[in-house]
């Protein structure tokens, strides 16, 4: 399998680095992905079965490299003392994507994994006209459980583990007002985050939310092994709601 790693590189925007892919045949109908990573901070050009799903599908992406924020609507000192990583995602990057390569809502999807996958998830879920398709792997929706285990960043961000609480994904779902296309995953094996999963697919189910989830798939747990089983359902997933939403338009 070819690992297209190469057609990853590097931009800055408003002085933090950005990753950046560009597949061989972009889509003729502008679909672009914008990719939050995990606490890892992971290098998807390390990673040929993911990689070779954006060249597969002509999709044009963008990471940006911002630590390990929780991509918070909160002050992350290790990421900017000025800017919240939520607003530099809307200001900055958001504007650097219909610069460069005219892609603006709603050929956008959001993609995230682990503490990134908890992101997409929040940022769909406060903005839906701008971010109405989203998918998470193993999304860290219940992140509030490390600000009692001790977490530094995280205890600088919030008051305390309530407060976290109060701003993961699930307490951000409108009940009128919500992402038309979200898919998420989780392990049953990832016994950290899967629970909270379950939860967000409850509450969905209970508001009447539609959305598509898989919660069955064991493939390996909290890992890569994981995720390179679920690339293909997840662009997949990511496609068909881009086209859908295009026609929609």
């Amino acid at each position: 399998m070819p690992t297209h790693a190469d057609q990853w590189s590097e931009i800055t925007v408003e002085g933090h680095v950005c990753r950046i892919f560009e597949p061989t045949v972009p889509s003729p109908h502008g679909y672009t992905v914008l990719y939050l990573h995990g606490s890892h901070v992971e290098n998807l050009a390390e990673h040929p079965r993911i990689t070779q799903q954006f060249e597969q599908h002509g999709l044009r992406a963008i990471a940006p490299i911002t630590g390990v924020t929780w991509w918070s609507d909160r002050i992350a000192v290790e990421f900017d003392p000025k800017i919240t990583v939520e607003k530099y995602l809307l200001q900055s990057v958001l504007p650097e994507m219909a610069e460069r390569w005219q892609a603006v809502p709603p050929r956008i999807a959001l993609l995230g994994l682990s503490m990134g996958g908890q992101g997409a998830l929040r940022l769909a879920y406060k903005y839906p006209n701008i971010f109405p398709t989203v998918a998470a792997v193993f999304p860290a929706i219940d992140f509030q459980k490390r600000i009692d285990e001790g977490d530094a960043t995280l205890s600088r961000m919030y008051r305390d583990a309530e407060a976290g609480r109060q701003d993961t994904a699930t307490l951000h779902i409108h009940p009128l007002n919500w992402p038309r296309n979200q898919w998420f995953c989780c392990d049953p094996d990832d016994v950290r985050w899967w629970d909270s999963a379950d939860r967000l697919r409850m509450k969905l189910y209970s508001l009447g939310v539609p959305h598509e989830c898989d919660l069955e798939t064991r493939a390996g747990g909290h890992t890569w092994k994981y995720f390179a089983r679920m690339a293909e359902p997840a662009f997949a997933f990511l496609m068909e709601r881009l086209e859908r939403e295009r026609l929609r338009v």
